[in-house]
């Protein structure tokens, strides 16, 4: 069986390599390249990130590590689909007052998608791996994604919105290891020096840098109705925001709600975070094509989010969500992924929160 790993360069997609050769699949890697020389959008300020123009440093490491293993390794160019579906999406989408979540929308349409199509005109393949934490299960004929064993690590919620046949034909080798374990294998086989930094992030800088608007004066506005401040634009703050509002008051307070329209950002202390209910729009199934009534899920409305419980029912458009107790710090545009125990359930975009 031949596996195609996507490779960044980085740790744990080069220890993902290692692992499937030493179980005995034929392995090549591909790594895709996703900055587009006539772009509009700036280069970030600093070279440690997924979108960048300059990967000498990732292509360098990704031969040092392809040499030692022995495998063949290939490019292929997608960043025409990342600037369409990810960066653009990502422009409007803060334009619009919203967060979105760019690497959720990578990994389903680019990584998992675009990237995968383009790599079969290259080479042929069985499989396609990747060194994501995260776990595939066969459970009567459907594809379940699971968290992983390190629970520091799993990045289940990331992946929610791969289909079944892109799960059918995906292997993720980290997913039963621990971080510490794949450090130590890394360095065990000279991949990498000893203390290598994590893996990289959607972009290294100020993501207002992506939209390429000019700073406008707006209001910084206590939930009351007071006029607390003011700021340069509304896109440089999302909701669940704390830091950084150049606004004092009695109570530390947090950004609740964005208003494109009247260029105004809606602060309140923390009790004004908390809610008990969303509402998803756009959403995929994986493990259950619907959700048990009265059943508790585990809800996680942002990648740290520990999990939730709640009750789910699906709608015509999603799902909503009502939690058992308060929970804050829910976006509209982020993304609301549905567990029951370490399957993952259902995942949707957040379009509403009360």
């Amino acid at each position: 069986m031949k596996v195609l790993v996507g490779m960044s360069g980085g740790i744990d997609s080069s220890v993902a390599a290692y692992l499937l050769k030493e179980a005995g699949y034929d392995v090549e890697g591909i790594t895709m390249i996703i900055w587009k020389k006539d772009s509009p959008y700036p280069a970030p300020a600093t070279s440690n990130s997924c979108y960048c123009p300059d990967k000498t440093d990732d292509l360098e490491r990704i031969d040092h590590v392809c040499s030692i293993l022995g495998i063949k390794h290939h490019t292929v160019d997608c960043s025409d689909i990342f600037q369409s579906s990810v960066l653009e999406a990502f422009r409007s989408g803060y334009l619009d007052g919203i967060t979105p979540n760019p690497c959720i929308q990578c990994n389903s349409i680019v990584k998992f998608g675009a990237m995968v199509d383009h790599a079969r005109t290259v080479t042929s393949f069985d499989y396609f791996a990747t060194g994501h934490y995260a776990r595939i299960a066969e459970r009567d004929g459907r594809y379940e994604l699971l968290k992983a064993v390190d629970a520091r690590k799993d990045q289940s919620y990331f992946l929610s919105r791969l289909s079944q046949k892109q799960l059918s034909s995906t292997l993720f080798p980290l997913g039963e290891y621990t971080k510490d374990e794949i450090r130590r294998i890394d360095e065990a086989m000279g991949f990498h020096d000893a203390g290598m930094p994590e893996s990289q992030d959607f972009y290294g800088g100020d993501y207002s840098d992506l939209l390429d608007v000019e700073d406008r004066e707006g209001e910084i506005v206590m939930d009351t109705g007071t006029v607390l401040g003011h700021h340069n634009g509304y896109w440089h703050y999302t909701i669940g925001q704390r830091k950084g509002l150049g606004v004092a008051y009695t109570e530390p307070l947090y950004v609740i709600d964005i208003d494109p329209a009247l260029n105004r950002v809606i602060v309140g202390t923390e009790q004004s975070t908390h809610i008990k209910s969303v509402k998803t729009a756009d959403s995929v199934f994986i493990s259950d094509d619907d959700f048990t009534e009265g059943k508790v899920y585990q809800v996680k409305i942002r990648s740290t989010s520990p999990g939730a419980e709640a009750y789910v029912r699906r709608t015509d458009s999603g799902f909503e969500v009502d939690f058992l107790s308060y929970v804050k710090g829910a976006a509209p545009g982020q993304s609301a992924v549905v567990y029951d125990g370490e399957r993952v359930i259902a995942s949707g975009y957040i379009t509403e929160r009360k």
